[in-house]
């Protein structure tokens, strides 16, 4: 019988096969107390765990194919560093020693305190790192208790069916489903096994769906109870635009989708062809594409798709996971250094360390008091709360910014007096750089307009900075006052606001009577829906994920701004915005 089950869409496309189900990793562990004179050897036994998997984990590292995903080897290295983080090995030495806890039980138990550090996180994709700790937890339960891999190798393929209409000469695609997937769990497969990823949790920004999009493969996460309902070797459809999995189609539905994944694959060729093409309009106006990254690898597909520069180098995916350890100063140049040459000459975008009270980097700078932590000590406000921190990555970014051209963004700034603050701090991360000798470069400053406060006052913003770049995730969750981590009211979470978009408008136009430069980094970027209202409000730069930067070109390649600019106008004056856009 045909059903279907509903999840979040996080890689487009249409995949069409036959389900290999991963069995939940969850395991029961036994609880009980011991002895004083068992606590060391109860200790040896976490550690032996620990190390087991981390000499696993390197091992995967070193057999890596040379074609493997990027991102693969990114969350490898996320999954070792948690492994070896201080606080959980210390964490759990304390329930043993002190609460003479088994050694499960203490793994555990050290798991769901740190679990809840990561649930009260405001950033989305950090607040989702929850789901890679698990994993690593698990891997080491497996260890110790001599429990196998949860991943099992794929069946046999079978041949396609007549009665799905599906030519019976050519091997069955196979998609997976899982309650979740580690990286490393990933890497048991050849690359290019699975046509398409459905898991019961994860979002937009979990490990899963990185991974389906650097592979290009259709994906639903988050579909709740999938891995349950879908039974092995099922005839599935992963709709990753709708993000709908559809179980047991019938020949008439499957002849439908099969028809949309081949146009899918059309459209998917037809754009790679843009690649080399500039990003010019119908009536000559130039558009700067660039792309948002975390890592310095990710300049590799950037320059794939045909990226400009980057808009936005997410710099504290450095600071991630480091519990009593920062990176310090050469680190951190290191890795601004290898972007900035990875772009080969192209611009190269530095935010400044997005962390705060609600996102931990150790317990001494987590406050459980923070009731708000969106509302906290947070971005800038943490870094200027910490000027050795800063400075220090101050001092890495200028030196990075030696070997190629590096703009600097400052994230959440809202008042004059911490614009000159942080200028004065930049100074001062030159001055030190002149006294030890050290060779720097120039710095383009520029600030994000995520707080409504800064989108009312441009004209402090742009006595001080070259650019301004609008983070519209923050723009929208600040002006709506929507949590957007709170699934209760994420459904009023509105790009197409008016409030929003009068926002938006106002800081393009003043950037551009100023002649600064302006750009959007946020999801409104990287969305196709609405990359001709964004041209139409005068923006020329836009900054997304390298896998949307073709869909957006061809958006611009068939765009007359000229046209455009009065319809945008409407929009913008309209009651209900999302219903002018939709005609």
């Amino acid at each position: 019988m045909t059903f279907s089950v509903h999840g979040i869409p996080v890689a487009r496309g249409v995949a069409i096969g036959r389900a290999v189900i991963v069995a939940s990793s969850r395991l029961d562990v036994a609880h009980y107390f011991i002895t004083s004179d068992q606590v060391e050897s109860e200790i040896d036994r976490v550690r032996a765990g620990r190390n087991a998997v981390v000499d696993e984990l390197q091992r995967l590292q070193q057999e890596m194919p040379k074609d493997a995903p990027h991102e693969l080897a990114a969350l490898l290295d996320v999954h070792l560093m948690l492994l070896q983080d201080e606080a959980l090995t210390s964490g759990v030495k304390h329930w043993i020693r002190d609460r003479l806890y088994n050694a499960e039980w203490a793994l555990t138990t050290q798991f769901e305190v740190i679990s809840r550090q990561f649930d009260e996180m405001e950033d989305e994709y950090l607040r989702e790192r929850k789901a890679d700790l698990e994993q690593v937890v698990e891997r080491v339960l497996r260890r110790m208790l001599g429990a196998a891999s949860p991943v099992v190798a794929p069946p046999v393929r079978h041949k396609r069916q007549q009665d799905l209409l599906l030519d019976d000469t050519v091997d069955v695609p196979l998609v997976l489903v899982a309650h979740d997937l580690s990286p490393a769990d990933m890497l048991q497969f050849k690359q290019s096994v699975f046509a398409g990823f459905v898991t019961d949790v994860g979002g937009k920004t979990s490990h899963t769906a990185i991974v389906a999009r650097s592979m290009d493969i259709p994906a639903v996460v988050g579909a709740r109870s999938a891995s349950q309902l879908i039974r092995q070797d099922d005839w599935i459809i992963i709709d990753g635009d709708a993000g709908v999995v559809i179980v047991d189609p019938s020949p008439i539905i499957l002849a439908e989708y099969g028809f949309r994944q081949r146009q899918g694959e059309l459209e998917r060729e037809r754009l790679s062809r843009l690649r080399n093409t500039a990003a010019i309009t119908l009536d000559g106006q130039r558009i700067e594409l660039l792309a948002n990254i975390e890592m310095p690898d990710d300049t590799l597909p950037a320059l794939k798709v045909g990226a400009v520069g980057v808009g936005l180098f997410r710099s504290e995916f450095l600071f991630m996971g480091r519990h009593g350890r920062l990176p310090d100063e050469e680190e951190q140049y290191q890795a601004y250094r290898r972007a900035v040459e990875g772009m080969q000459g192209l611009p190269v975008t530095i935010r400044t360390v997005d962390v705060g009270a609600d996102k931990p980097l150790d317990d001494a700078h987590h406050d459980d008091a923070h009731l708000n932590p969106a509302l906290g000590l947070r971005a800038i406000r943490w870094s200027l709360a910490d000027p050795a921190m800063f400075l220090t990555q101050l001092r890495a970014i200028l030196r990075a910014a030696a070997h190629g051209q590096v703009n600097l963004l400052i994230p959440m700034l809202a008042h004059g007096s911490e614009i000159r603050q942080t200028l004065s701090l930049i100074d001062h991360a030159r001055v030190q750089l002149d006294n030890q000798g050290m060779v720097y470069g120039p710095l383009k400053l520029g600030a994000m307009i995520e707080i409504p406060a800064a989108a009312l006052t441009l004209k402090l913003f742009l006595k001080y900075f070259d650019f301004l770049s609008i983070g519209t995730n923050d723009l929208i969750q600040y002006t709506l006052a929507i949590d957007r981590a709170d699934e209760s009211v994420a459904h009023l979470y509105d790009p197409l606001h008016p409030a929003v978009l009068r926002l938006v408008a106002d800081t393009i136009a003043e950037c551009n009577a100023q002649g600064k430069g302006v750009s959007v980094c946020g999801e409104m970027a990287g969305d196709t829906a609405l990359t001709r209202l964004l041209l139409g409000l005068g923006l020329r730069s836009f900054s997304m994920h390298p896998a949307q930067i073709l869909a957006v070109k061809q958006e611009v390649l068939r765009a007359d701004t000229g046209k455009l600019r009065p319809w945008a106008q409407t929009v913008l004056e309209a009651d209900e915005p999302a219903s002018v856009l939709a005609r």
